[in-house]
This record gives structure tokens, C-alpha cells and sequence, in this order.
């Protein structure tokens, strides 16, 4: 099975759904490409892939929406499933999992410090988070720490948006650190758009193997962020699936899906 590990779906700006003002609570400007990436192309692309699962991501263009995210999920249940985006102004997680589909949420980490609300309320109630940790990896591995049944990922490999290279990796040994944290797993996401060099893009892939060697199959998820891929879907997927010696058997099932279902308890 492979799962991939993030997915953003979109509608446009309208009247009457509107998005924020770019730049408030740390929302991007511009989204991932012009037009809307939606449930239904997303199927189309997944089943191209060979892919048989995707976690939604709702993207931070739209605001502090998961309905799109959740109408999938509950239109395609043995195809996606949540991690939504937590409203500024909400201070509790009760209920997060009521709605179906719904298996956690999604950070980007800004002015939160180790005591904020959120890192507390989701170890209690037992939901996973996924972190964009934008350049705060050591403030996050003190989150780990202080909250060891706190189920985290880390975004896209640790690596800065909108750098390449090694640039892009300039943070991988405070992450490498983090893997003795075992509360503490990463999303290989969207490798492509780290490489200045395109296919096989092997200015990245020993970052890759550094985090697989320190993470292991079990806590090393694949996926693609598929509206910023620079390349084909199914190169991806057999990119992971076939070109990497050190990847095979059961931990490459478990890197491409077993393993994200696992953490995340996708049942």
C-alpha cells in the first residue's frame, strides 16, 4: 500500500468563501499553483501513480478551513483522511476526532513557545501533529521533550522553503538529533522541489538517507505535496519504489505507507 503523506485540495477565492489577508497568523501569499487543486483531480493523479492513499493537508492560502479536507474524506473514506488546521482563536482540541476522517492537525510554527496551549491539549487528547517548523527545530525538539506522548512530524524533511540544496538542509543535524526522541517522526515530502539538479536529484537524497539511517523505515514517511511536484507524480513514486538500493522489502513498504498509517492509527 502507499500512502502518500500530504496533499493540499483547494477552492478558489470567492465572495462568498473568501481567504484571509496573506501574512496574517503566518499564511502565504500566493497559493502552490494558479489554478485549485481539487479532491477529484487528485484522485485522477493518485490513481495515475499507483497511489492508494493520501493524507489532506488543508493549506495555509485558505485560512482556518477543513471543510473541503473533510468532505473528501467522508466522500472517499478508503482513500483520504485529515490532518486539519487548528483556528487561531480556538483554545481547546475536544472533539477533534469527532468529525470522520479527521485524524489530527497541522502546525506552522510562529510565536508558540514549550508552554503554548496546543502541544499540552493535543498529548491529552491523544492527537498526532504534524509541524512545519520553519527554522525552529530546536524550540520543537524542547516541545518533544517536555511532552513525550505527543505524536510529532516534522514537515518536508526539516528543509527551508525556497532554498535548494544544501541550503535548503542547512538544519539537518538538529533534526538527525531528534531521532533519539521517539515521539519524533519525519515527512519526506516533495523531494524534487529541495534539488537544484532534477532527476535523480542527488544533491538531496544523501540528506534522505542521513534521515533514513537516523529514523528508520518506521518513522520516515513518504509523500509529495503534489501542487508544488516539479516533476511527474508516478517519477516519484517509482523514484522510491525502485532507484533506491539502500530501500527495499518491508521498510520501503513501511517509508511509502505502512508506517504513516501506523503513527497516524488510520484505521
Amino acid at each position: 500500500m502507499i500512502v502518500d503523506a500530504q496533499i493540499h485540495i483547494w477552492a478558489a477565492d470567492q465572495p462568498g468563501r473568501p481567504w484571509p489577508c496573506a501574512g496574517v497568523d503566518g499564511r502565504t501569499a500566493q497559493p502552490q499553483r494558479a489554478l485549485p487543486l481539487t479532491a477529484q483531480e487528485a484522485l485522477a493523479e493518485m490513481d495515475a501513480a499507483g497511489v492508494d492513499r493520501a493524507i489532506l493537508v488543508p493549506p495555509s492560502w485558505e485560512g482556518d478551513r477543513n471543510d473541503l479536507a473533510l468532505a473528501a474524506a467522508a466522500a472517499h473514506p478508503d482513500r483520504f483522511a485529515v490532518m486539519g488546521r487548528v483556528p487561531n482563536d480556538r483554545r481547546s482540541l475536544a472533539g477533534w476526532h469527532d468529525s470522520p476522517g479527521m485524524l489530527g492537525a497541522r502546525v506552522i510554527l510562529g510565536n508558540e513557545d514549550v508552554d503554548h496551549w496546543l502541544w499540552a491539549e493535543a498529548q491529552a487528547q491523544g492527537i498526532p501533529l504534524m509541524v512545519a517548523p520553519a527554522r525552529k527545530l530546536l524550540l520543537l525538539a524542547r516541545v518533544a521533550r517536555d511532552y513525550p506522548a505527543l505524536r510529532l512530524i516534522v514537515d518536508h524533511m526539516g528543509a527551508r522553503v525556497h532554498h535548494t540544496g544544501a541550503a535548503a538542509f542547512a538544519q539537518i543535524d538538529d533534526l538527525i538529533a531528534m531521532a533519539a526522541l521517539p515521539n519524533v517522526a519525519v515527512k519526506a515530502t516533495c523531494l524534487p522541489d529541495y534539488s537544484a539538479n532534477g532527476y535523480p536529484w542527488d544533491d538531496v537524497t544523501p540528506y534522505l538517507r542521513r534521515l533514513f539511517d537516523a529514523f528508520g523505515a518506521d518513522r520516515l514517511f513518504w509523500g509529495s505535496d503534489l501542487s508544488r511536484l516539479p516533476c511527474p507524480y508516478p517519477a516519484l513514486v517509482c523514484f522510491f519504489r525502485d532507484a533506491l538500493p539502500w530501500l527495499n522489502g518491508s521498510e520501503r513498504n513501511n517509508v511509502m505507507g505502512r508506517g504513516i498509517i501506523r503513527w497516524l492509527d488510520w484505521q
